[in-house]
């Protein structure tokens, strides 16, 4: 008798089922576009924003694709292993459970999606942030049938809530001809209708639980490859920073509004745009020796748009802070990572969690015939 009562309260004990509720961890929902998507569009059959073909993911766990539009590790990724908090699986991971959110939260993030509904349009499937929150709330609905409404509510209140949307609304929307928006607005005008419609989908987020939120703001888009490779100059399109650096300034003085408004709210802005570019500007300082070409690139045509079997990798993808023509190779997110939790003072949150060394980067050799 004493045996089972001892494995009882061993087994109630992993579970994380405590007598007077449900122990929960603390997680992390993430809302998001192609820097933090873990695998949702390869997931949407008909998505043209897919990470689905080598190269990506070659130095990630066995090196195969996985849904990271990286070579590797997102800044999501590293953030949360260096804080302690679980890798959240992806919405359309097939394996994805009641269980599983529990312990490792969920990461709803979509590329091409963004603050508006209309962005990205063009990829055909993609998760604009009004779907996000939209599949966010049947989750929620899950974790009360499985743990109870007052346990679910707890739950959700201590979560971490992490949204890092925008660029697209730029690059893949306003920026572009084949938008209206492109034309019905002025810059100023637009940045006002991408805050309101930020702020109201925060506030349904509020009033869903959210309690400790980070809105992360815009790096250097105009420095991107594909920015560059459009000029005529090849360097950095003006215009499109002072884009960014505009909703980095609407942003924050929204995020300071809400968080002094609504009820125990901690809503904070993160910006991160002197980080990402002091590693494009000086990017020696960091051990890097290209700032301005992807590594993964198809020949000498460019825009290559994305990575394919047939693309040419550079020699050393660990000196290359683009791995392609949109988004930071492992390297510089672990560099991005690392500057971000040192300037906004990050600590450490589940201390007995640590990152699933198989999931850590494994440089693997450089495809038979590639060169730089």
């Amino acid at each position: 008798m004493g045996l089972v009562v001892a494995w009882t309260i061993m087994i109630t004990t992993l579970l994380g089922v405590a007598m007077d509720g449900y122990d929960c961890k603390v997680v992390q929902f993430i809302f998001g576009d192609s820097l933090s998507d873990v695998g949702n569009n390869d997931r949407l059959s008909k998505s043209l924003a897919r990470a689905s073909l080598p190269w990506y993911g070659i130095d990630f766990g066995n090196g195969l694709p996985n849904g990271r539009f990286c070579n590797g590790r997102t800044v999501a990724d590293i953030i949360g292993d260096r804080t302690g908090l679980p890798r959240p699986p992806a919405f359309l991971d097939p394996s994805l459970t009641e269980d599983m959110i529990l312990e490792n939260g969920v990461n709803y993030a979509s590329g091409g999606g963004g603050i508006l509904n209309e962005t990205g349009g063009l990829f055909i499937q993609r998760f604009s942030l009004h779907k996000q929150i939209e599949l966010f709330q049947g989750t929620q609905e899950l974790i009360k049938a499985r743990i109870g409404k007052e346990e679910a509510e707890d739950f959700f209140r201590k979560s971490r809530y992490v949204v890092a949307l925008g660029s697209n609304d730029f690059i893949n929307n306003y920026l572009m001809p084949v938008y209206s928006d492109g034309w019905k607005y002025s810059d100023d005008d637009f940045i006002s209708y991408l805050m309101e419609t930020l702020k109201g989908q925060l506030k349904i987020l509020h009033g869903l639980g959210a309690r400790e939120l980070m809105v992360f703001g815009l790096g250097p888009m105009g420095c991107i490859p594909l920015q560059r490779v459009l000029s005529s100059s090849g360097e950095c399109q003006e215009r499109t920073n002072k884009l960014a650096l505009s909703f980095n300034q609407a942003s924050s003085k929204m995020l300071n509004e809400l968080s002094g408004n609504l009820p125990n709210a901690s809503f904070k802005f993160g910006d991160a745009y002197d980080v990402v570019n002091d590693v494009i500007t000086n990017p020696q300082n960091y051990g890097f020796n290209n700032s301005d070409s992807p590594c993964c690139s198809f020949g000498q045509i460019r825009p290559a748009l994305t990575c394919v079997p047939g693309s040419t990798l550079c020699e050393d993808r660990s000196k290359y802070v683009f791995w392609d023509e949109y988004h930071p190779s492992d390297s510089a997110n672990e560099i991005i990572a690392s500057e971000l939790i040192k300037k906004f003072g990050f600590l450490r949150v589940n201390e007995t969690n640590a990152p699933d060394p198989s999931q850590e980067p494994a440089v693997a050799p450089s495809p038979e015939g590639d060169n730089s």
